[in-house]
């Protein structure tokens, strides 16, 4: 890869974990003023509008109507689900820790991917969803008061698994179905459809959201609607080209294991939030865990579980 390509491919690599990692303080602040519902219904409208400009210039194909199940099963767990457990726990629990929570998702991936799909997994990836869960173990004990777990930390533990489903039902749709058929959608394809239809589940939160938007302020109607454009529109793009060009995925895709430090960092000066020593060392183990379980040749698909994460990030 040429110098300049290397340049680029991790300029837009960093571009797309910074994005990702300012989502989750950016949902706790705008929490102060919006329900989770309606902030699930204004952010992914946002990026709704944006992923279907961008698909409208790309040219991107319209659905099979034999996928449209695959796909509304695709936006009810990835988005719809996804983000209503994601917001609603954040409530309680601060970004570094969410961040952390979230980044176990691959481990839910690994472990539906080999009931459904039958996919043969390495006792390296094993032992990684061992340690990840350890440490998963450790940062939960520390939001735990007078032997009562913070109940933000059992929602987030479900948008993580909501991930995980999500990805094992894309998979389905973006591997050839026959010796003779190519890959049936691209990732923003898949992305595009899926964000949609995630998006009009959210069409009942409606009237909340329009009771509350009288009680905000330009700024905060401005930052959730930037949540959507950026993290969820624009992101995916930057990730995407950095995909596409990185002579090796891998020396992208840790990129990825940075997201919950900068969130934390990112939490700390512009939310003042803090968390124990014990939390961090818990969040080490965790993303220990995940090296472990996408380690070089442990996995086939490890490329592919890296490409279809949203947001995640979401």
């Amino acid at each position: 890869m040429k110098t300049h390509k290397t340049y680029l491919v991790y300029l837009a690599a960093t571009a797309a974990m910074l994005l990702w990692a300012s989502a989750f303080p950016a949902t706790r602040y705008v929490l102060g003023y919006y329900s989770p519902t309606s902030i699930m219904l204004l952010r992914f409208v946002s990026a709704s509008v944006t992923l279907l400009v961008i698909g409208l210039i790309r040219k991107i194909r319209l659905l099979k109507v034999r996928d449209i199940p695959y796909f509304v099963a695709s936006g009810l767990s990835g988005v719809f689900l996804y983000s209503f457990f994601f917001n609603r726990g954040s409530v309680t629990v601060v970004a570094g820790i969410s961040s952390f929570i979230i980044a176990t998702s691959p481990v839910y991936t690994l472990i539906l991917s080999r009931i459904f799909l039958k996919e043969k997994v390495r006792l390296i990836c094993w032992i990684g969803v061992g340690v990840s869960l350890v440490g998963l173990a450790a940062v939960t004990l520390t939001q735990t008061t007078e032997f009562t777990i913070n109940f933000g930390v059992f929602l987030l533990v479900l948008a993580a698994i909501s991930s995980g489903i999500y990805t094992i039902i894309i998979r389905k749709l973006t591997v050839k179905r026959t010796q003779t058929e190519s890959i049936t959608y691209t990732a923003l394809e898949v992305t595009t459809y899926t964000i949609l239809f995630g998006t009009v589940g959210m069409f009942f939160f409606i009237p909340t959201t329009v009771s509350e938007i009288s009680n905000s302020n330009i700024l905060v109607n401005s930052l959730v609607v930037m949540m959507g454009i950026f993290p969820s529109g624009l992101a995916y793009l930057s990730w995407s080209y950095a995909l596409a060009k990185a002579d090796n995925v891998a020396n992208v895709t840790v990129f990825t294991y940075l997201i919950p430090f900068i969130s934390a960092v990112i939490a700390y000066f512009w939310l003042n939030e803090t968390f124990t020593i014990y939390a961090l060392i818990g969040g080490f183990i965790i993303i220990a865990g995940m090296l472990m379980t996408n380690s070089r040749g442990s996995r086939k698909s490890q490329s592919s579980n890296e490409e279809l994460r949203i947001n995640n990030e979401e």
